[in-house]
């Protein structure tokens, strides 16, 4: 299984990248939304795990442009982020996400978890 990581926290990012790698699956990581796009053009990952607060075009942002490309728009996004507002949750879930985790309620075995849960629908 192929996930891309995006997030632009670095220790964050390789922390969740160790994890994931010790579950088996291949990983890329992206800092930002624009990386994040380069690497789902080229590597087309089974899901992906997405940070919103991101330097330069938010995870919003990102989604938008993923949700509107056809080679793209199937493929399930888990939303991981402190970033906790109503409204932006509203509008993400509108958008097809699967899950939205609040990053500190969760352990990374935790979020490896609810990511293999969303693969296995």
């Amino acid at each position: 299984m192929k996930i891309l990581i995006v997030e632009d926290e670095q220790l964050l990012a390789e922390m969740y990248r160790d994890r994931f790698l010790q579950e088996g699956f291949e990983v890329y990581l992206a800092s930002d939304s624009e990386e994040g796009f380069n690497l789902l053009q080229k590597n087309k990952p089974d899901i992906i795990l997405l940070d919103i607060l991101l330097p330069k075009e938010n995870g919003v942002t990102f989604l938008e442009k993923l949700k509107k490309d056809p080679n793209f728009s199937s493929i399930p996004v888990v939303v991981f982020s402190n970033f906790d507002d109503p409204e932006t949750k509203n509008k993400i879930r509108k958008l097809g996400v699967k899950d939205y985790l609040i990053k500190t309620n969760f352990t990374p075995q935790e979020i490896v978890e609810k990511v293999k849960k969303v693969l296995e629908k």
